[in-house]
């Protein structure tokens, strides 16, 4: 996707797009091409959730990045997709004697001990499990933006507003950070309905399908639904997109994880608004081409 289709979808995801007379009807060819957001940064091709993995993705021209964000058992926050560090670190060998190895019974220090990185590639070796402070400060770095997922939201019991106060302490809650820069979400609709109360300037998205009976529910604190692909049709999108949301534009979606190009263009089809991705190229090339 060129510098200009990037700029326009993404101003159009968040609902800030203004459009010039000259410009209108190139525009609107742009704003129907989704929006690819890399997951867990280039995940394909870098070890998921880390620092290259972000590198990575910039260093291949995309601009927004997936990540979760977990606790540690003294109450750092952590960016790791799983509740385990079992598949994505040498937890193992370090300390064999502590299964199931999770996240929340390890401090910070003993985590910034193990490997995140060999399992994906001997490339790799040595690279560490970022703090979401480390995180925030290489997105910001890199001039990137961030889809944060809240992970496992009942294990740690008041995450949402430590999350906030990280993103705050950042500098990723001023006005400009909110106007198209970030998008906290969650698979727990009450950890959304809580990051909406604390913070209700910040852009929310529910991850899940919920009935299209309930959507109206949902709106009153996300702006976004954020689906599955094997889960959705085009006349979900297009109901989804008929509710308002709670800054008075509707609904948008953004569906994962989508990998192939044939994927690709079926969902570009169902007007989605995102596609999340573990191969983001593979992607932007199957909608350049459709």
């Amino acid at each position: 996707m060129h510098a200009r289709a990037v700029a326009v979808t993404t101003a159009a995801l968040l609902g800030a797009t203004v459009l010039s007379p000259t410009s209108e009807v190139r525009a609107a060819a742009a704003v129907e091409r989704p929006l690819v957001v890399a997951h867990r940064g280039a995940c394909a091709y870098a070890p998921e959730n880390t620092l290259p993995a972000v590198d990575k993705a910039a260093g291949m021209g995309f601009s927004w990045m997936e990540n979760d964000v977990q606790r540690t058992k003294d109450g750092e926050l952590v960016v790791l997709h799983d509740d385990s560090l079992r598949r994505t670190t040498d937890v193992e060998k370090v300390f064999p004697g502590r299964a199931p190895w999770k996240v929340k019974d390890f401090t910070a220090a003993e985590i910034a001990r193990l490997d995140a990185g060999s399992w994906f590639s001997p490339a790799y070796a040595g690279t560490r499990v970022p703090t979401l402070d480390q995180y925030m400060r290489r997105i910001e770095h890199n001039h990137e933006k961030l889809l944060l997922e809240i992970k496992n939201p009942e294990l740690y019991p008041g995450i949402e507003q430590q999350t906030l106060k990280v993103l705050g302490r950042d500098g990723w809650l001023d006005h400009r950070h909110l106007a198209g820069r970030l998008i906290v979400q969650s698979f727990s609709a009450d950890s959304v309905r809580t990051v909406h109360r604390l913070a209700p300037a910040v852009t929310t998205a529910f991850l899940g399908r919920p009935a299209t009976a309930d959507l109206k529910r949902y709106a009153g604190f996300t702006d976004m639904i954020n689906p599955s692909y094997g889960t959705i049709r085009a006349d979900y999108v297009s109901a989804v997109h008929k509710v308002t949301g709670p800054h008075g534009k509707r609904l948008k979606v953004l569906t994962w994880t989508v990998d192939d190009a044939a994927h690709a263009r079926t969902v570009a089809g169902y007007r989605v608004d995102g596609i999340i991705s573990d191969r983001p190229d593979v992607v932007r090339a199957a909608l350049k081409d459709s």
